[in-house]
């Protein structure tokens, strides 16, 4: 019983975010349920320990999704 209601009352996961310096190596990682503030911050899918101090791979990324603002603006004649 009590496994129904782990899946019925789910809290939302924490995202994962790593930081990247200005060459693309990852500084840090942190868990949120929100994009942390500051520059450098990538969302990623998962944290891999092995990744401090090196490149970040690019399939680690996780692309936002892009928003439906081009439908809004007026086009040019």
């Amino acid at each position: 019983m009590a496994s129904l209601w782990n899946l019925l009352l789910q809290r939302p996961r924490d995202n994962s975010y790593a930081r990247l310096d200005d060459a693309g190596k990852c500084l840090a990682f942190k868990q949120c349920s929100r994009p942390p503030e500051g520059s450098g911050w990538v969302r990623i899918g998962e944290i891999r320990l092995a990744w401090l101090g090196r490149e970040l791979p690019a399939e680690a990324r996780i692309c936002t999704r892009a928003s439906h603002h081009w439908q809004q603006r007026s086009l040019p004649a």
